[in-house]
């Protein structure tokens, strides 16, 4: 991830779907990714010049899942390993391309996401690693409506409480942890959350997340130094799915989707308003505590932390 900053944002532009190309629709979005860059055409007003945008890095649609993971992700990944916290999220309207980008299908191997080819990444370096001890950890959750739930539990749709303490900060409370040692066992429980999260049907997406979702990853290292001693490190990655923020003119969403929809972009917005402090960092207060989201994220978004943002577009 180029730079050092602590919050970093890229650009990820998808294909076509069948629909669009049915539609004939055109192109407007022109990515520039030697210049890490976008420029977006007036359509209404083709007179008018285009408004460019520069971000940390851009990829337009032909960017592989492996070329987006390695220039992007992996930098973060590696911090994690060393024993800081880091978050990734993909972040956009429903449809543009965040589950893919993050998720992604099993099959065929290029097409996997980011969650999936982070899993490879930590446990092949944990067997290149000499002299260290490793245990891995991981918990999956979605918030559903501000309502948490443990997608591991044996009640996957168990509203789940918030607690705060001292020493561990904020968490969930009865949050199921398996502890991992390998990339299969990791992706089985990966795939037995996933199998429990919510998804419904608009007309914008036929399967449309209806949850933001959390794959946490904790990672402990105990490593002997030259002289015998020990030294303790722990890194945290949280892979998180958004759902997608909503028009209700175009999703055509009513009664419970709708709701959803109104949640859902209740709780982006609260998230665009702590990276918009962060980034900022000017003002004292960060508004953590407006949403479950926010609140879970706290220690894993700001501070010493590392934060990539995937701003899916189409």
């Amino acid at each position: 991830m180029p730079g050092k900053e602590a919050v970093q944002v890229v650009v990820r532009c998808r294909p076509f779907n069948s629909k669009e190309r049915n539609e004939n629709r055109g192109n407007i979005i022109h990515v520039d990714s030697a210049n890490q860059s976008i420029r977006i055409d007036n359509f209404t007003r083709p007179d008018q010049p285009p408004k460019t945008f520069t971000f940390d890095a851009t990829y337009d649609e032909a960017a592989s899942q492996q070329a987006f993971y390695e220039e992007s992700c992996s930098p973060l990944v590696d911090n994690v390993l060393e024993g800081y916290n880091g978050t990734i999220f993909a972040y956009g309207q429903t449809g543009c391309g965040k589950t893919h980008t993050m998720q992604g299908p099993n099959e065929p191997a290029e097409h996997r996401g980011v969650i999936p080819r982070s899993f490879d990444h930590v446990f092949e370096s944990i067997q290149l690693a000499q002299n260290q001890e490793f245990l891995v950890r991981c918990s999956y959750l979605e918030i559903y409506n501000e309502e948490i739930r443990d997608l591991l539990g044996k009640d996957p749709k168990k509203k789940c409480d918030i607690k705060e303490d001292p020493n561990k900060g904020v968490f969930v409370k009865n949050l199921t942890q398996t502890v991992v040692d390998n990339q299969e066992t990791i992706q089985r429980v990966m795939d037995a959350g996933l199998a429990n999260r919510t998804v419904g049907q608009t007309l914008m997406n036929s399967v449309s997340s209806r949850s933001h979702s959390i794959f946490t990853i904790v990672i402990e290292c105990n490593e002997k130094d030259e002289a015998g001693e020990d030294h303790f490190r722990l890194g945290k990655l949280n892979l998180v799915d958004l759902a997608g923020s909503e028009r209700q003119s175009k999703t055509g969403a009513t009664g419970d989707r709708l709701k959803e929809g109104c949640k859902i972009n209740l709780s982006l917005s609260a998230l665009g308003n702590v990276i918009s402090a962060l980034v900022d960092g000017r003002g004292s207060h960060i508004p953590y505590r407006d949403s479950k989201l926010t609140r879970l994220l706290q220690d894993s978004l700001g501070g010493n932390t590392k934060t990539l943002m995937v701003a899916a577009i189409s």
